[in-house]
């Protein structure tokens, strides 16, 4: 007699796994992405500095020649880097209305994980393990985890 747990039926699918590694995947999302990227960039009024920084440390050269010409194709860590900030921008403006979701990655946060600085300061000195971290914070405040 063979023992097999019995999960309850659920309307949760998980959402495919998309590889970054397969260049056609990344040619197909990096457009979408670097548009998606100059909104959130305009909407939470970064400075061409911090933006550079939050997608890794590109330089301005490069910077201003992707938003000339933003038909390129991302590395890895520059997409993932864009999914987990356009992932944080989505969930501020479900907790939040517009104005405050636009600030919010701006204001000075008393949260453990901020330590007093703001969000947007904590992403810029923690880099990708700061920005999942943060969007993990958003989802379980939204319910999501």
């Amino acid at each position: 007699m063979s023992l097999a747990y019995a999960y309850p039926l659920s309307r949760f699918e998980p959402a495919p796994l998309v590889d970054l590694n397969d260049k056609p995947t990344r040619e197909r999302l990096s457009g979408s992405a670097l548009k998606g990227f100059f909104k959130l960039s305009e909407a939470w009024n970064l400075r061409d500095e911090e933006a550079c920084n939050l997608l890794g440390g590109l330089s301005s050269s490069a910077f201003y020649e992707w938003k000339k010409k933003p038909d390129r194709v991302l590395e890895v860590d520059r997409i993932t880097r864009i999914s987990y900030l356009l992932g944080i921008y989505k969930a501020l403006h479900i907790l939040y209305g517009d104005k405050l979701a636009d600030q919010w990655a701006g204001m000075p946060n008393r949260n453990i994980i901020f330590k007093g600085k703001t969000p947007l300061e904590y992403m810029q000195e923690g880099g990708l393990l700061a920005m999942q971290t943060v969007r993990q914070l958003l989802d379980a405040r939204r319910g999501g985890m």
